[in-house]
Parts: structure tokens; sequence; C-alpha cells
């Protein structure tokens, strides 16, 4: 074998720490020069993320110095905050340059968020088509179909023959960047079947389409949730799919990137909404991150007024059991750390759906068993070493009675609230966490205070 053939291309370069100082010291130095160098072989979403990494002023300079270089992909890339206050800065030139660059899917996904004087610039820098296509497109829902497709789509009448295909994806030049499937339409433009690139290169040019096309192809409303389309791109492996209107005809298309970039916006919602942080970026300036977060802290303190009350109920056997005092957040912390386990996996089961009523009995049956086990478990252990520090075989007898039943409530809330949730249509990733946290510690308190006062007497 020779020298050239062992020889192994070179991965395209990656942002690094390195690179963000070399293109920090060519914008200080304001060497366009030596910016072009440094950004040039990176990818866009490399770019992007030093974008995002450094300041509001270096990030101004830095778009500045680049001027009329800057790639539209970008601009897809970036996240809210950071692209709407790039938008801003650019001169409509360079704009214009920029998203003329962009699929009609990016350009949406680009203008939709934004406040209406923005997006009418985004608007007015595409050509009639685009625009009319963008316009159309912003029309759908938020986070559906419709607003997730490229409405740039090959298609094929169902009479033509393969050579016919052929010659026509190289006599044309509007042709997307990226497809996967020929879409055979009838002449209502109603989807007949799909035909991959690759089968349609190895086909004799004489082969009709009608003997190649799959007709048992996945299409999608425009009206349909994007969480519907992720779904559905990861369970059948799909490449590209075509999205119809509500009288079938064919409005667009949904290629694997923009299905798993929507799978990916549609997991990072589920975390941050499990963590309280809701739509927080990076880039967010602290008062706007302050104001989110402390909404959601109000909440989480009214429900710790709520467990602060029980407590207060039982004022009377703490004072007399000072170690009670000691043993109560032991309680609660078991219970909601429990509760946030099982919660995470039914959370997890309901986004993939893989939580049916075939299963949920045995699911809720098995949550509240495992809450038993390690209820009984925990008790034990618990048990033993209270009543050994404090010398009071009553008190561990009391704290493993608590913790078992409070993991074993705490088992059945972090299945139940969330099916609860989905059922009012309330997003189960948004609440579910203080809930179950609010059951586990009103229970807990309440339990084992309870038993307590029963027990040992006041």
């Amino acid at each position: 074998m020779s020298e050239t053939e062992d020889e192994v291309p070179e991965s395209p370069p990656e942002a690094t720490d390195a690179t963000v100082d070399a293109v920090l010291a060519a914008v200080e130095a304001g060497d366009h020069d030596a910016l072009v160098a440094v950004l040039e072989p990176l990818h866009p979403a490399d770019i992007a993320d030093i974008l995002e990494q450094i300041s509001r002023p270096e990030r101004r300079a830095l778009v500045t110095l680049w001027g009329g270089e800057l790639d539209g992909a970008v601009l897809s890339e970036l996240e809210e905050g950071v692209r709407d206050e790039i938008v801003a800065e650019l001169p409509d030139d360079v704009l214009s340059q920029a998203v003329q660059e962009l699929e009609t899917d990016d350009v949406v996904y680009l203008a939709e968020d934004m406040e209406a004087p923005q997006q009418e610039r985004i608007l007015r820098a595409l050509d009639d088509a685009d625009r009319v296509a963008v316009e159309r497109s912003l029309q759908y829902g938020e986070d559906s179909a419709g607003r997730l497709m490229q409405r740039e789509v090959v298609v094929a009448p169902e009479h033509w023959a393969v050579g016919n295909a052929i010659d026509f994806l190289r006599r044309e030049e509007w042709l997307p960047e990226s497809f996967y499937d020929l879409i055979v339409v009838s002449p209502q433009m109603h989807p007949m079947g799909t035909v991959s690139l690759g089968r349609l290169m190895r086909s004799a040019r004489k082969t009709p389409l009608r003997e190649l096309m799959d007709e048992d192809f996945r299409a999608f409303r425009v009206d349909q949730s994007q969480e519907d389309v992720a779904y559905a791109f990861n369970k059948y492996h799909l490449i590209s799919a075509p999205v119809v209107d509500a009288d079938g005809r064919l409005a667009g298309v949904i290629t694997i990137d923009d299905a798993m970039e929507a799978l990916e916006e549609e997991t990072e919602e589920d975390l941050r909404r499990l963590g309280g942080v809701g739509d927080e970026e990076l880039s967010d300036g602290v008062a706007e991150i302050a104001r989110r977060r402390f909404l959601w802290l109000t909440v989480n303190l009214l429900t710790a007024i709520l467990a602060a009350g029980v407590i207060g109920l039982f004022s009377d056997t703490i004072r007399s059991f000072v170690a009670l005092a000691a043993l109560m957040p032991i309680v609660a912390s078991m219970g909601g750390n429990a509760g946030t386990q099982t919660l995470t996996v039914a959370v997890r089961a309901l986004a993939t759906r893989s939580l049916s009523a075939s299963n949920l009995g045995r699911f809720i049956g098995r949550e509240g068993l495992v809450g038993l086990i390690n209820g009984v478990g925990f008790a034990a252990l618990l048990g033993v070493l209270a009543g050994l520090y404090f010398r009071d075989a009553r008190l561990g007898m009391v704290i493993g009675t608590a913790v078992t039943g409070n993991m074993v409530v705490a088992g059945f809330a972090g299945v139940l609230i969330p099916l609860g949730l989905e059922k009012l249509k309330v997003d189960p990733a948004l609440a579910s966490g203080t809930f179950v946290t609010t059951i586990t510690d009103v229970f807990g308190f309440f339990a084992f205070l309870g038993l307590a006062g029963l027990m040992l007497g006041r």
C-alpha cells in the first residue's frame, strides 16, 4: 500500500480555548484578514459557540470586523438571545446576504421568535418567492410541523421514469443543499410515494418511478406538534418525511437534522423545567435570570411554608424530644430523593410514550414496591443508628417506620403526579418536582412527628 493510501484525511478544526484567544486577538488588533483566517475553516456551529462564549462588546466588535463575510448558517446555530442581539447590529446589506444563503426552514427558525420590526427586516432581505414561503410557515402554530418543515421540496410527477428524474436533478439550480428522497406526487400534488436517491441512481433510466417508489411512507400534517414529529423520526428511523396540508396536498418536507434538533429541544426543555430554570441560556443577563428564578422560587417558598405549618402542629412534641429536630431532615430528604428518582423515570417514560394503559398498573406497582424495599432497608439502618446514638429504641422504630412510609408514598407520587398533570394538559416536567417534594415533605414530617407523639409520649 502506498504512502498516499495510508494517509488519513484530517478532520475539520474545532473551536478550542486557543481558537477563542486567536479570535479575540484579531478583533483587538482590528485585523480582518487574521479573523477570517481563524473563522473560515470552522463549522458554523463552532463559530456560534465562540460568539456565545465571549462578552457582548466583544461580539459587537467581532461582527463589525467580520462584516459581509458573515455566514448566514452561523445565525441559525445561535441561541435566541445572542442571535437577536447580533441581528440587531447587522447592517441591512450584510443581513440580506446572510439570510439569502439559508433554506426556508432555517429562516423560519431565525425569525419566528423575533419582535415584529426585526422579523420584518429578515423578511425584507428575502426574494419574493422565499418571503412568501417563510410568511406561510410563520402562520402555522409554534412548535408545529408546519414551522419545522422546509418548503424546498424535490418532487416528480407519477408518469416520470428514472431518466426524467435524473435529468431534472442535474438541470435545476434551486435544489436544496441536502435532500434524501424524491417525492412522487399526483397532479393534485398529493404525495403518492417516495424514491430514495440511492435507489434512483442504481436503477435503469427507463424504469418508471411508480415501480421504485415506496408507498408505505409516513407523512405529517402541518398542525402536528414537533414533539410528534421527533418521536416518529426516532422510533421509525426516518431520514425525511413529507408534510401535507388540511387537503392532503404536499406543503413541505422535514429532514432528519430538523427532527433531531426538535427532539433535542424537547429534551432540554424537560430538563430545564424539572430544574425550574425555564428557557434560561448561558448568555442571559443577571436581571433576566434572577427574575425567572425568583418566580419559581416563590412557588417553592409557598410549599415550604406548608411543610413548616405541619411541623408547627407538633411543636410540643419537638420541645419534649429535641432529637426529633435533628432527625426530621433525614426523613424529608430520603422521601424527596426517592420521589425525584421515580419522577425522572416517569417523565421520561411519558416523553418517549413508553408508558401506556397496558403497562401503567405494572409500572405503578413496581415503583411502590421499590419504595417499600428501599424503605425497609434504610429503616433498618437508620433505626439502628438512631436507637444507638440517642439510646432510645423507640426513636429508632419511629424514624424507621416514617422513612419506610415516606419512600412508599414517594414512589406512588413520583408516578401519579406527572400522570395527573398530563391528563390536565400540563407539561409533567413543569410542576411535578414541586408537587412531589411537597407531598414527601408534608407526609414525612406528619408521619415522623405524629408517630413520635404516639410512641414517645409528650
